[in-house]
């Protein structure tokens, strides 16, 4: 066997074992996450009682699970979706909110509070709407913008810039209603720093169809980011139909980004950091590295979950402002690690 031949199999190994390793993880978070309650942490002989018990029951199967997997879906959606941002606009500084989705998604939510608040005319649609449909909406109306400004996908520092401009209009909207409504601010607030608290098995039900929808794409154009990966003039010399993968692959970013924020808030840096472990674990093609950046992205957000519930119980952190501390710390630190080595981050 050739050197490079062993090499790729041993990517594949190692490709393999850290997926196996991220589901045993995840599958042991997902009891643990389910046996954390405001006390603490209970036993799982505890959680196996609850059978008996009608309100305990009622705890662990309707607040508890599916706040717990819906952690973990929505981490998974955030994961899939930076590793897609990070190969479609090939910097490893690509997060899933770049094209504007955050901040529409932001917009969203106040508009609609600020409506149901003010005006009577627009609350039958808007309560039938809810706050994660209008977050929903708000997230892709500002991708469908930011194409608009970008006039398509064809040029990749065009859609990044317009993805930076609409992100920072939009937010100052959100912020000038948040000032001219302060009854608006205390549920912005929960929004902008993201939470699990009302996740149910609807919401996990749509992420979890979102994930399979978006991942199924992202695998299946995972060889035009392989090919974007060497430059556009070598993956147009392939003969990649690049304008059309780069749309449904903006398709998948925005799909992926609008589910997760719409359940659970703005939650900082797991999109970001998800790839970078992964692939300072294994280096390989971008279909392998959908998948374990997902599973990282899944992890990574469960155990900041858990980790927020548990601090200070009986209260809570927002979880949005645990991954924004840790996540910010581990790029600090690899950011100084590679700048000491001499390598661009």
């Amino acid at each position: 066997m050739t050197a490079p031949a062993r090499d790729v199999t041993g990517q594949v190994r190692t490709a393999f074992v850290l997926g196996a390793g991220l589901l045993l993880v995840s599958a042991a978070l997902l009891l643990l996450g389910s046996a954390a309650g405001s006390t603490g942490f209970e036993s799982m002989r505890q959680m196996l009682g609850a059978g008996h018990d009608s309100v305990a029951r009622q705890i662990v199967w309707d607040i508890r699970l599916p706040r717990t997997m819906g952690a973990w879906l929505a981490g998974a959606l955030l994961g899939l979706a930076g590793a897609v941002a990070q190969g479609l606009f090939r910097n490893p500084l690509a997060d899933p909110y770049l094209l504007g989705s955050a901040s529409g998604a932001s917009l969203g939510v106040a508009t609609a509070m600020a409506l149901l608040g003010v005006s009577s005319l627009a609350t039958p649609w808007l309560v039938r709407l809810g706050l994660t449909g209008a977050a929903f909406v708000g997230a892709v109306a500002a991708v469908l913008l930011t194409l608009a400004l970008a006039k398509g996908v064809q040029h990749t520092l065009r859609l990044l810039l317009a993805g930076v401009i609409v992100g920072v209009v939009l937010g100052a909207l959100t912020a000038l209603i948040m000032l001219l409504l302060p009854e608006v601010q205390q549920t912005m607030q929960a929004f902008m720093l993201g939470s699990t608290a009302f996740v149910g098995w609807t919401a996990c039900a749509l992420m979890a169809g979102a994930w399979l929808a978006c991942m199924v794409v992202a695998w299946m154009l995972s060889h035009a980011l392989d090919g974007l990966a060497l430059g556009e003039a070598t993956a147009l010399s392939l003969g990649l139909p690049l304008p059309a993968m780069r749309a449904a692959l903006v398709v998948v970013l925005a799909l992926a980004t609008g589910a997760a924020v719409a359940q659970t808030g703005l939650i900082a840096f797991v999109g970001l950091a998800a790839p970078h472990l992964v692939r300072s674990v294994v280096k390989t093609t971008h279909g392998r590295l959908i998948l374990l950046a997902s599973l990282m992205g899944a992890v990574l957000l469960l155990a900041a979950d858990i980790l927020a519930r548990a601090l200070i119980a009986p209260q809570e952190l927002p979880v949005g402002v645990l991954t924004a501390v840790l996540g910010g710390s581990y790029l600090l630190w690899l950011m100084h690690r590679r700048t000491s080595r001499g390598q661009v981050l």
